[in-house]
């Protein structure tokens, strides 16, 4: 039998009448600001802390040894006041003894056994030669909070401010101290048959905000 075209165009129409019509086409925004100032951050020492040779003799058997605490001093330097932050990058990801968020890894031994972990704790922040205090974000720079404060946590943001606000700053030269916390694993999880490096590496960053 022969069915006229309008009708079969018709039945098509009524099939579909009753679905969305699914969209074609999706946008792309590409979003930023330049700034032209430049902030450049340095350590004394060359940002690096070497305890030397350890034996392995010495190390607690069943708990964690604590390294003494050592100290550097952290300096940024910007063309012009600037509100920056700094985020810390574990370039050892996946090593840190605990995986806690204020810990970044020693490295990995014999394939998979974590030699340790170490934290970065910041204070006697002066910002263009103020006392100031140092403030973090853990939402991107969203929203700020004193406490903890001093601290390079790994996916924190932290920043400078006055004493009395929670807001960063806009700074030329920020100076601090970097307080380094090492701890290494108990002996007993280590295969130490061999002399192995403590190889913590930490990229820290300046967040133009």
């Amino acid at each position: 039998m022969h069915i006229p075209r309008n009708l079969l165009a018709s039945a098509f129409i009524l099939a579909g009448a009753g679905h969305a019509v699914a969209a074609s086409s999706v946008g792309l925004n590409v979003k930023g600001s330049l700034t032209p100032s430049a902030c450049t951050p340095s350590m004394s020492s060359g940002g690096t802390v070497d305890y030397g040779k350890l034996s392995a003799k010495d190390l607690n058997v069943d708990t964690v040894t604590r390294l003494p605490r050592e100290y550097l001093q952290l300096r940024v330097e910007c063309d012009a006041a600037t509100v920056f932050a700094l985020q810390g990058h574990d370039n050892r990801a996946g090593s840190s003894l605990d995986g806690d968020e204020d810990s970044y890894g020693l490295g990995l031994i014999n394939g998979d056994e974590k030699l340790g972990s170490y934290a970065v704790n910041l204070s006697s922040a002066v910002a263009d030669g103020v006392p100031s205090r140092f403030i973090m974000s853990y939402d991107g720079g969203v929203t700020w909070s004193p406490w903890p404060g001093g601290a390079l946590w790994v996916g924190g943001t932290t920043a400078v401010a006055d004493n009395s606000s929670f807001t960063p700053l806009p700074t030329k030269v920020l100076t601090g101290e970097m307080m380094i916390r090492t701890v290494i694993a108990p002996a007993n999880t280590l295969t130490l048959t061999e002399e192995v490096p403590i190889d913590g590496s930490v990229a820290v960053t300046v967040k133009y905000l």
